[in-house]
């Protein structure tokens, strides 16, 4: 009789099932390992400070008491670049089209009131037509003669506005991913309560930062898209900048008065005289190119119409070189033009 109740085979087979299923709990308890280090690793990411970045070598223009950023580079002829809603003057920094144009322009690229290092005070309400006037008066004391003007998304409004109240003279207008007719949106929508003074800063301070930034970067992918977003606006656009209390306020604010403004303006376009050159990318989810950049060129007599193929709403990113080409035509248009 055997010294154990089972044979040599059995005992193998025993030990290798034994071995397969240690085998297969070692294995997943170190997928679960790895999955909780991905999501600290994550959670890290969203909580952590903004790493420290130089900032841009602007300086301030002080308008009725309100200090204005503004960065000024290169000489010669004057370009103003205008910024869109979320963002602020430092996107053209990042997207290199200050320093390129800087080679050959003098460029005035300014935050608008309640973005980047521009307050926005509560005693007025910031119409597209109210931040022209600033504009305006920035130009004026920068003594800035016949500029044209750039306009990316919501910009595009504020240099409409300036035009249409001859402010000053101007060389022309370069209009980039624009909003130009009123229509129903969601955004408009939602931001029309969140305007509302206290409740809209009541509501937006029950938001974690950290989930406003987690929105900020689906923003900045949907923006950019079917580009995708580019490495460098990811390792130093000022996210936590965009997300502050004043700048998400100022964004609502100018969200809720868009169509508002639009309406105003779309029976200024068809008397417009000076040169407008409109610059819209074919697969703009934000603001649809039929609708918007086609209809203008219709509205707008002599205008010209370019529909960057493939392209988003943040063209002067992967269509850098196109839009200077641009302003250098409208800058040196060709004789008889």
């Amino acid at each position: 009789m055997p010294l154990f109740p089972f044979s040599a085979k059995r005992l193998r087979r025993s030990s290798r099932r034994a071995a397969s299923e240690f085998n297969r709990t070692l294995k997943e308890a170190q997928s679960a390992v790895r999955q909780a280090d991905r999501t600290a690793k994550a959670i890290a990411r969203t909580l952590r400070p903004e790493r420290p970045r130089p900032a841009p070598a602007g300086r301030f223009v002080t308008v009725d008491g309100l200090p204005v950023h503004v960065i000024v580079r290169g000489r010669g002829r004057p370009v103003v670049l205008i910024h869109g809603n979320g963002t602020m003057a430092e996107d053209f920094a990042l997207c290199g089209l200050i320093d390129r144009l800087a080679a050959r322009y003098r460029v005035i690229a300014l935050d608008r009131p309640g973005f980047g290092r521009t307050a926005r005070p509560r005693h007025r309400v910031w119409t597209a037509s109210a931040q022209a006037a600033l504009v305006d008066r920035v130009l004026e004391q920068l003594k800035v003669e016949r500029p044209l003007l750039v306009g990316h998304s919501w910009g595009t409004l504020v240099a409409l506005a300036l035009t249409a109240e001859n402010r000053r003279a101007l060389r022309g207008l370069v209009l980039l991913s624009g909003f130009y007719f009123p229509e129903t949106r969601a955004d408009a929508a939602l931001a029309g309560p969140l305007a509302v003074p206290g409740f809209g800063d009541a509501a937006r301070a029950l938001v974690p930062a950290a989930m406003n930034r987690n929105m900020a970067e689906q923003a900045f992918r949907r923006v950019f898209w079917p580009q995708p977003v580019p490495a460098r606006f990811s390792a130093h656009f000022p996210v936590d900048q965009a997300t502050s209390a004043t700048q998400l306020r100022a964004g609502t604010e100018d969200a809720a008065t868009m169509n508002a403004t639009a309406s105003w303006l779309q029976g200024v376009y068809p008397r417009l005289t000076l040169p407008v050159a409109i610059v819209t990318g074919s697969a703009d989810v934000v603001v649809n190119a039929s609708r918007h950049a086609v209809r203008l060129h219709a509205a707008i007599p002599g205008s010209t119409l370019k529909l960057l193929p493939g392209h988003g709403h943040m063209i002067h990113y992967g269509a850098r070189g196109q839009i200077e080409r641009v302003i250098d035509r409208m800058m040196d248009p060709p004789k008889g033009a």
